[in-house]
């Protein structure tokens, strides 16, 4: 509906917003001059003493010092009242005095037509309430007192009971109300059949449904017969009710959020009940629907972020995870979904009547994001031991935030699935830990020339290999930090790389996880901290790095990543080879092994021709292989126990 010009303002000065204002809150007499038209009390808004929310009924507008809310007089009524903007116009011109604009007489012929039927439903809610404490409601009242609703809370709730005869259509058609109007209400149906029209809900338990304004629309009903052909059944589409378009309990439920309770979402009526008579008020449920696009929207007016707390079976999950998909298109800053995940085969009522209010509210109080429930969902009761698997996982997770609209949203949705996929998906250590496989006992020969590969001491060859693996392994991560670009070249080889150094290791897991980071830097920074920054980038071999001095290069970050790790995975797949070898050797010594290690030695060799040219440290094995000092030491030692461990020699086989 469309105000005419001038409406808002002539309302504004026909109200005094002290006045308005004046009913939520009590002015401060020593700082208000009411004179003056400037009022001070303590904020409506957030909870505090002293009066720093401040009104001006000169300008007629009001400003929290506290928390800064501000605005009019409208606004005033639509936060505090928990109401649509046309809703306060309403209510404030009816205080005011000034008649709402006429609409066009098409539409004020439809708005009489349904004030009308709003009418004929509140005389339906009011009957059926009558009958409930008919003989024939007998069952009805022995199922809602085992269901632990007492009389009370039925007329809180205005249930009431259709019998299977003489049911709403006489009773109204007989007090003069035209029979067209029972018809279009949906309390009555023609027949099929060319018969008499005949009453919708017969047999069943009635729960009225009441728009935010409170005004009956339709009915709920439950069905008391075993064999009925729907246990629930809600009334059809009509001027007054759209499935789609309504929540069950939605006028209490703003009311209650309004005054800072979650709103939560249910299942069915039972569920609102249970839930609101436990104290949780701020509770709404859709109608025999799944939820639709515009009762989210609906839901998100009230709450920014309603938690979604369906049944816990099959079903119920099956709903919950179909939400993720209507509202992913939707979302917007601050505003979401939660997800209260009931326990298996329990709804809220269950929980509430089995468990207590305190267990409900222990669920509550864990509901986890919307984007963990998504994760859960194209994740579960799945095994992703292929590269296929987990490109499929990835392409379906990418299919799903691209529905996302906000960019900010969307570009955070991104970077907490990759931070969950890479705990998923990340590469365990393999450490060698001495003593640990039966072959290595406290006498064994070979002990005292191995550490553990996880170590940043020294290797199987040196600690002069372990200071080499240490200095590739700072290029790579600080030319990743300063050329973001070629994270997602490199994150494979990145994901698999082991680091030796605590620091590395932390700063490779962040580095990941920030991958798409609009400041990659900056958020590695906010997560751990300067000191592993500052130590990576204030080493010398980092600072004369091509790829770090030409930060943003693209081509040079490339070019020395894919050196880098190459010859990181070299060197490690050696050591690797050398391990092995060494751990078969106390059973296994024969020219085979021997003949294995020498070619570990020979792709060492080659692995440090292409590191550098000076051979002057270097120095030929047997073979002809090239190590250097530190490296033949070790090796010597390892060929020396090897020939000692033959059969009939030292230590024997």
């Amino acid at each position: 509906m469309s105000l005419p010009p001038g409406f808002i303002d002539d309302l504004r000065t026909r109200l005094s917003i002290s006045d308005v204002v004046g009913r939520k809150v009590m002015w401060d007499s020593r700082k208000s001059n009411q004179g003056k038209g400037d009022f001070w009390a303590p904020c409506p808004f957030h909870q505090e003493k002293s009066a720093s929310f401040h009104v001006d009924d000169r300008k007629g507008f009001y400003y929290c010092f506290g928390c800064h809310a501000k605005g009019d007089a409208i606004s005033f009524v639509r936060e505090t009242e928990n109401v649509s903007f046309m809703e306060a116009v309403q209510i404030l011109a009816g205080e005011a005095g000034m008649p709402m604009p006429a609409q066009d007489p098409r539409a004020q012929e439809k708005t009489d037509r349904r004030t009308l039927l709003a009418d004929v439903m509140e005389q339906a809610v009011q009957w059926h309430r009558l009958q409930l404490k008919t003989g024939a409601a007998a069952e009805a009242r022995d199922y809602l007192e085992r269901r632990g609703l007492s009389e009370e809370a039925q007329a809180r709730w205005d249930i009431g009971f259709a019998p299977d005869r003489g049911g709403i259509l006489a009773q109204l058609t007989g007090k003069g109300v035209d029979k067209s109007l029972v018809l279009e209400a949906g309390l009555a149906a023609e027949s099929d059949r060319g018969g008499a029209p005949y009453d919708r809900f017969r047999g069943r338990i009635i729960f009225p449904i009441r728009d935010a304004r409170g005004r009956a629309i339709g009915l709920g009903g439950r069905a008391m017969a075993a064999d009925a052909r729907a246990k629930y059944l809600n009334s059809p589409e009509t001027p007054l009710f759209d499935k789609g378009r309504s929540l069950y309990n939605h006028g209490p439920a703003r009311e209650a959020a309004g005054k800072g309770q979650p709103l939560i979402v249910a299942e069915g009526y039972m569920d609102v009940i249970a839930l609101s008579e436990a104290g949780f008020t701020s509770c709404v449920a859709p109608l025999g629907t799944a939820i639709t696009e515009d009762q989210l929207r609906m839901m998100w007016r009230i709450a920014p972020e309603p938690i979604i707390a369906l049944d816990g079976d099959t079903a119920g999950l099956r709903a919950a995870m179909r939400v993720i998909d209507i509202a992913l298109p939707l979302l917007e800053a601050g505003q979401s979904l939660r997800f209260a995940l009931m326990p298996e085969g329990m709804d809220p009522d269950d929980l509430i009547k089995q468990k207590g209010a305190s267990a409900m509210q222990a669920l509550l109080d864990q509901a986890i994001p919307m984007v963990q429930l998504l994760w859960r969902r194209e994740t579960e009761g799945k095994v992703f031991d292929s590269p296929e698997r987990k490109a499929g996982l990835d392409k379906a997770l990418r299919e799903k935030i691209k529905l996302i609209q906000d960019p900010s949203i969307r570009s955070h949705y991104g970077e907490a699935i990759k931070e969950m996929r890479w705990g998923l998906f990340r590469p365990k250590k393999a450490q060698y830990v001495p003593g640990k496989r039966q072959a290595f006992t406290k006498g064994d020969p070979w002990r005292n020339q191995m550490s553990p590969v996880a170590s940043n001491k020294s290797s199987a060859l040196g600690a002069g290999a372990a200071k080499t693996e240490h200095l590739r392994e700072a290029v790579i991560l600080a030319t990743l930090i300063a050329t973001p670009a070629v994270i997602v070249t490199f994150e494979a080889q990145v994901e698999r790389m082991d680091c030796f150094d605590p620091d590395h290791a932390l700063l490779r897991d962040a580095i990941l996880r920030h991958a798409e980071a609009e400041d990659v830097k900056a958020a590695i920074f906010d997560e751990i901290g300067a000191d592993p920054l500052e130590k990576l980038f204030s080493q010398t071999h980092v600072k004369i790095s091509p790829a770090v001095r030409r930060a943003g290069d693209i081509e040079v970050a490339s070019m020395c990543l894919g050196e880098e790790l190459g010859k990181l995975a070299a060197k490690r797949g050696h050591d690797r080879e050398l391990r092995d070898g060494m751990e078969e050797m106390l059973g296994h010594v024969d020219e085979s092994l021997t003949w294995r290690l020498s070619q570990a030695a020979k792709s060492i060799d080659t692995s440090v021709r292409q590191e550098t040219d000076d051979t002057a440290d270097y120095v030929k094995v047997e073979n002809g292989s090239m190590l250097n000092k530190d490296e033949r030491s070790a090796f010597g030692k390892l060929l020396e126990n090897m020939q000692n461990a033959r059969p009939g020699k030292g230590t024997g086989s």
